[in-house]
């Protein structure tokens, strides 16, 4: 379990070093671009995403998950990886016009953006097999070092081109140059390069696994770009703007939290595939850990973001509030879907990951289309309301696969969830004070963090313990 959540740490200290830089970034640069040149960008990495998952297939989980993957394998991945990232990239620079004539006249700048972002893929389709080798090998510190690098190069890219009045371009940038550092510094701090050999017959076990898993997130990706893809069509780039922007920041809590936890359990638990009590320990870990420190974050964060928003943001950004709020309720139970889905995975059943997934994406696909002509906040709470109910469906597989009943699993997480309601409603109290936005914030953080420890303490939670334990091993080494 210590190696877990030394490498789960390094992986969050990865993850959050880089978008609380990111944060920053964004906050000055909100404050200097307008809300549409956020949409407009939003509009362009839609496709750009979709691209990035249709050229990873699913080979770097393959290599991870693969027991005996070997130097062999992981050449005759990037290679081919490279040569498709390239057709990729040339299919999109060539349907950039017809892309860009879909969301109709006012937006013919995102011809050239989408030609010039669009080189992301080929950086990404090299990467991932540089990350595939670091995640196998459990060296989550290189991540770290490499990421936060590529972060902070791109974060004065980004200023100093919206600062001079480049718009748009600074965001392309920005994207960009956090690229291509990344892939340069890993590079170096892996010292991994591919060997001069391609075996077909490798490709064609990798693609025996990963097809099912490039199937589900391809599925995934889809579904959440149809969404921002709705609204920029139906309603407008501002929209699109702040429907991120609402996204943006209980994603920064709450996909580095999550982030973390997968790509350190997705290599343990494949260690562990053949003892299935290991695996579900690991799995019930996972979730009260990941629940005991996600709930309070999410629900404390709701609370403050209306005075987060005026306060950072300024007023501009006010129409994201409600957004927000939702996307909180949203991140709550990432936990319990990341733990039992990464050890779905870990088990080699992509067949039932896939499965899972097809059946909630037609649900989703349903409702979306049900909402969509009603109003954003529509859509948002459309996702809230599936978010919480598919709660149900991913612990499914896992009373079969596990024998891990999903009444254990809600004992798991709800000693977490009663505690952080408490917290976020003592933490509400503050804003009756009326006092000034800044010392608002102040003073709900610290009270929801005094507040949340000492209940957890006194209802003696263990996870509570086990980080303090954690935190005063590693400061007196």
């Amino acid at each position: 379990m210590n190696s877990v959540v030394k490498n789960i740490s390094w992986k969050f200290a990865e993850r959050i070093s880089s978008q609380t830089v990111s944060l920053f970034v964004s906050i000055i640069l909100a404050r200097i671009l307008d809300p549409k040149d956020y949409g407009a960008i939003a509009m362009v990495m839609i496709f750009v995403s979709l691209a990035n998952v249709i050229v990873d297939g699913g080979f770097s989980s393959a290599l991870i998950q693969k027991k005996n993957a070997d130097r062999l394998d992981f050449s005759t991945v990037f290679y081919f990886s490279l040569c498709f990232s390239v057709i990729i990239y040339l299919i999109l620079y060539l349907c950039a016009p017809l892309i860009v004539d879909f969301y109709g006249k006012g937006y013919e700048i995102l011809t050239p953006v989408l030609r010039v972002v669009g080189v992301q893929i080929i950086i990404t389709s090299i990467n991932a097999v540089q990350h595939a080798y670091v995640s196998r090998e459990m060296m989550f510190q290189k991540f770290f070092y490499s990421t936060l690098m590529g972060t902070c190069f791109s974060a004065v890219v980004g200023i100093v081109l919206a600062y001079n009045g480049y718009g748009i371009w600074a965001l392309v940038f920005q994207y960009l140059s956090s690229s291509v550092v990344n892939l340069i510094s890993l590079y170096y701090i892996t010292r991994k390069h591919p060997a001069l050999e391609f075996s077909f017959d490798r490709l064609k076990g990798l693609l025996n696994y990963g097809i099912k898993i490039f199937a589900t997130s391809l599925l995934v990706q889809i579904y959440m770009q149809l969404r921002s893809l709705v609204i920029g069509k139906i309603y407008s780039a501002r929209d699109l703007a702040f429907f991120d922007r609402g996204r943006q920041f209980p994603c920064l809590i709450g996909d580095n939290i999550n982030a973390s936890v997968g790509a350190v359990l997705f290599p343990k638990m494949s260690k562990e595939q053949d003892n299935i009590s290991l695996l579900k320990e690991s799995t019930r870990k996972a979730i009260r850990m990941g629940s005991f420190i996600m709930c309070p974050l999410m629900l404390i964060f709701g609370v403050m973001s209306e005075p987060f928003v005026r306060f950072v943001l300024t007023e501009k950004w006010m129409p994201c509030v409600p957004l927000m709020q939702i996307f909180c309720i949203i991140y709550l139970f990432n936990p319990i879907h990341t733990a039992n889905m990464q050890a779905i995975k870990a088990l080699g059943r992509s067949d039932v990951y896939f499965k899972l997934e097809i059946i909630k994406k037609v649900i989703e696909l349903i409702c979306l289309l049900a909402v969509m002509q009603i109003s954003v906040q529509a859509i948002a709470i459309n996702m809230a309301v599936l978010t919480t109910l598919f709660t149900f469906v991913n612990a499914y597989p896992n009373r079969i696969l596990l024998n891990y009943s999903f009444k254990e699993q809600m004992d798991d997480i709800l000693p977490a969830v009663i505690l952080s309601l408490i917290t976020a409603g003592v933490v509400w109290l503050v804003v009756l004070a009326s006092l000034p936005d800044f010392i608002t914030l102040i003073i709900q953080f610290i009270i929801g963090i005094v507040v949340y420890i000492t209940l957890s303490l006194l209802f003696k939670r263990n996870e509570v313990f086990y980080l303090k334990d954690l935190f005063y091993n590693s400061t007196h080494r």
